[in-house]
């Protein structure tokens, strides 16, 4: 029996402001529902240590707050998501919060806001508007045989879940766009509509949360871990990017350049490349997210551009022409691969969008386009195409944050001082044990 069908009194509706913290944890508090129709800001007291806690074990001993100071969490009202209440729960009600000051200014610490920040230099610098999708990975944490990968049978042996989860994420508005079956036991992948902007990474934050109270409300368990099982591929989230000018063209796209790429799409992802190492101590953040990153894993095993490649870090997907309205523009993005459930959306948007900003600003030149398998690549190819280029673990990678001083300027002191602690701690809570282990303590925090 659960806690709910124990109740035997009226269950409040609660509004839940919902802040994703530097471990990508979505950290809460609730108000009544009642308040959602008031004029007054929605917010609630915050305490900064909080933000120095990690996924695993308690704050770390050099939290720089200690118990000093108070922040708000400030809800932004239009990204309300709600699933009303059935027999196996109540409604579940979310907005997403931006970190601010108590006089409302915005706090140095809040990832919100650095995405905010990266979009108006977009703005400001190229006169561009972002679009953006995260394309998540997950798995059922299931004991019952999963069926061949990507089959028809894998889809089924979860059934009903994933028409639940279609009809709950249409209902929160996230607007699911199909339901993959994966190459893992029990794995699927929801492509969701774009979102502009700060929207993208909330629906990020969203899609998460919808996931997990719809396998919550069916008893079982749902899982965005980077890797659940080292034997298997891992779960990843995909970024999907595109701009659009001031006058709604999309100036990534160019019919006369190689894979249709502009020049300046390929100046922004020279840029995003340039930073490849230091990004990924921000898109691949934990200590299992590394053994994921290699060749063959159809991840990101080599540190470079591909058409169509599913193994290279940043890739064109493929420009559709089934019919006569199928616009080549509009669907032309690229796709940052080196990303999973680790890394704040908010974050990891933010640092992409800055390095191919950076990218066209300094007209970095553009990168070959691999064409095939990394793993097909010999002698001079293998650096050229940046096969397992990428750090191979945690540390590496934030060493490679602290050198790459571009990046790094890119949080503010005390925000890039928190993130480092944050993640030395991880490391430290999984120091010397197998990445079985590892993998099983992270599965079940993400």
């Amino acid at each position: 029996m659960s806690l709910l069908d124990q109740i035997d009194r009226p269950v409040a509706d609660l509004l839940t402001l919902v802040h994703c913290d530097l471990g990508s944890i979505p950290r809460a508090r609730s108000l009544p529902m009642e308040d959602l129709h008031g004029d007054a800001p929605l917010s609630a007291g915050w305490v900064p240590s909080a933000q120095a806690r990690p996924p695993l074990g308690p704050s770390p001993k050099s939290n720089p707050f200690g118990s000093h100071g108070d922040v708000r969490l400030l809800a932004d009202r239009d990204t309300l998501a709600v699933l009303a209440a059935d027999e196996r729960g109540s409604v579940l009600a979310m907005v997403m919060c931006d970190l601010v000051e108590v006089d409302g200014t915005p706090w140095e610490c809040c990832p919100r806001n650095f995405l905010r920040r990266a979009l108006d230099e977009l703005e400001r610098e190229l006169d561009c508007t972002a679009l953006a999708s995260f394309e998540h990975e997950f798995q059922l944490l299931l004991d019952t045989p999963a069926g061949p990968p990507l089959s028809l049978q894998a889809q089924r042996a979860v059934d009903p879940f994933p028409g639940e989860v279609m009809a709950a994420l249409n209902e929160a508005g996230l607007e699911p766009e199909r339901f993959v079956g994966e190459r893992s036991p029990h794995q699927f992948e929801i492509p969701i509509a774009p979102g502009s902007g700060l929207a993208s990474a909330d629906h990020s934050v969203l899609l998460r949360e919808v996931v997990r109270e719809v396998a919550r409300r069916r008893e079982i368990r749902a899982s965005f871990v980077p890797l659940l099982d080292p034997s298997e591929q891992g779960n990843g989230v995909h970024i999907h990017i595109s701009l659009r000018d001031a006058k709604g063209g999309c100036p990534f796209y160019d019919r006369e350049r190689p894979a249709g790429l502009s020049d300046l799409g390929a100046h922004f992802a020279a840029g995003i490349l340039a930073h490849a190492r230091a990004l990924a101590a921000l898109t691949a953040p934990s200590p299992v997210s590394f053994a994921r990153l290699r060749p063959g894993r159809r991840s990101a095993g080599a540190a470079c551009l591909g058409d169509r490649n599913r193994e290279t870090m940043l890739r064109i997907p493929p420009l559709l022409s089934l019919t006569p309205n199928d616009d080549p523009a509009t669907q032309m993005r690229l796709e940052y691969r080196a990303a999973d459930a680790a890394a704040n959306p908010y974050l990891a948007l933010g640092a992409v969008l800055r390095a191919g900003i950076l990218g066209v600003r300094e007209r970095l030149a553009p990168r070959p386009i691999l064409d095939r398998d990394p793993t097909l690549l010999t002698g001079n190819e293998l650096e050229c195409y940046g096969v397992d280029a990428l750090p191979r673990t945690l540390e590496e990678a934030l060493r490679a944050l602290a050198e790459d001083e571009t990046v790094r300027d890119w949080m503010p002191p005390r925000l890039y001082e928190l993130y480092l602690s944050v993640k030395q701690a991880e490391t430290e809570a999984v120091a010397g044990q197998a990445l079985e282990e590892v993998c099983r303590r992270y599965a079940a925090v993400y």
